[in-house]
């Protein structure tokens, strides 16, 4: 326990001397949190809004950096959340008229953008509602609910704008994309869906409604897909559980910011016509299998011949980053590696190949119903394990927690 205690000192001592520079070495830091950051210390929220480029290397810079961001939030707030019937800047009141009403096909009508925008509600609010079942978080109140929402008696509350309708849909669903089909398994569902808070409150899953609807609105080329809510969803974790309140005040914007770059950078992902680029869903799958073939032949070998394809259990595994498979404890551990290296998609892959690897034996004694079974389902495992085994793969070596 004492070494244990002092390796902890160590790490913790590593992470302050780099985060007090006033210039951060962002190659140094990248070293430090592919080992895995340390849950002591508030260390996660500030390391990943540097990783994710949030933050810009010049600590000088930061105050302007984050006050400029974090108002630019506020106005997407005010400006996107379109509300027919509510005042506008004279005060009037912007109601149904002649010009415009529920019926107007105009596409600039507010009322046209009322309806779109419920559509897109409609998945956002089914999804957030049961994210990580698990444990109670998202569920609980934020306390720093958004006073431009809570304010207008409950207005511009976006889940009063949903009707809760029953949707049949696979677990990650793209427009025009008919593999979901295949793919659709059982996961993890609360028991019943979260219920918003009362009046004047918000509870965490409210907030990230708030922040994935805005992303959508903003791109409308990509829109909303379900299964972002599982990429939103740690980093939101993290920021808001900050034990500094400075920061945790605004978890909200700065999630936001954070998740649009990660989505910047795997939006390839969830974009159909993107499938066989570089980054493509269906690039990295092919990736994989090559991988699994030149470090077990067996195993790729068994999988083949029972044709069971990377699609049944992969696609989830990349296009969600493994949020799905692990515990939140563990995906948020995972994503300390996949932030901090360089090419992450590399090592996503290697987690990916590792994950397969460390089941060699039950998947070459097992039918194919068996081992979808087992992929689809990811046994519980200490991460340590798969990690280690990943950088293995990678060539590299993981430190002990």
């Amino acid at each position: 326990m004492p070494e244990t205690m002092s390796i902890l000192r160590k790490r913790l001592s590593d992470y302050e001397e780099i985060t007090k520079s006033e210039e951060i070495d962002l190659s140094n830091l990248r070293r430090l949190c592919f080992h895995g950051i340390p849950d002591e210390g508030g260390l996660r929220p500030l390391c990943w809004k540097l990783l994710l480029n949030y933050l810009p290397p010049t600590k000088a810079s930061w105050s302007e950096t984050l006050t400029r961001k974090r108002e630019l939030y506020k106005t997407f707030i005010e400006d996107l959340i379109v509300m027919p019937g509510e005042s506008d800047n004279d005060g009037d009141r912007v109601d149904v008229t002649f010009d415009d009403h529920p019926l107007n096909l105009n596409p600039d009508s507010k009322w046209q953008t009322f309806f779109k925008d419920n559509e897109v509600l409609l998945q956002i609010d089914k999804d957030v509602r049961r994210l990580c079942p698990d444990i109670s978080f998202f569920q609980q109140g934020t306390d720093y609910p958004c006073t431009a929402i809570v304010n207008t008696s409950g207005v511009k509350r976006l889940h009063r704008r949903v009707q809760h309708t029953v949707l049949k849909s696979a677990n990650v669903e793209r427009k025009g994309l008919g593999i979901t089909k295949q793919i659709a398994v059982a996961v993890r569902k609360a028991v019943e869906d979260y219920a918003p808070l009362s009046e004047g409150g918000e509870a965490h899953w409210e907030v990230l409604e708030r922040i994935l609807f805005i992303y959508a609105k903003l791109n409308p080329g990509q829109g909303y897909v379900q299964g972002m809510n599982e990429i939103v969803g740690p980093i939101y974790h993290a920021f808001a559980c900050d034990p500094d309140w400075q920061w945790r005040e605004y978890a909200e914007a700065d999630t936001f910011f954070c998740f649009t770059n990660l989505m910047g950078e795997i939006r390839d992902f969830f974009i159909k016509s993107l499938d066989e680029a570089e980054f493509g869903i269906n690039s990295m799958m092919t990736k994989l299998t090559r991988q699994v073939k030149d470090h077990d032949y067996d195993v790729w070998l068994r999988l083949n011949q029972q044709e069971l394809c990377p699609q049944y259990y992969s696609f989830r595994w990349l296009t969600l980053l493994l949020s799905q498979e692990f515990p939140l404890p563990d995906v948020m551990r995972i994503w300390d590696s996949l932030f901090a290296d360089e090419n992450r998609f590399s090592f996503l892959i290697h987690i990916c190949c590792a994950m397969i690897l460390l089941l060699r034996e039950q998947l070459l004694a097992g039918d194919f119903a068996t081992n979808v079974k087992l992929l689809q389902n990811f046994p519980s495992m200490d991460i340590q394990i798969v990690l280690s085994k990943a950088a293995a793969l990678a060539g590299k070596t993981l430190n002990s927690p």
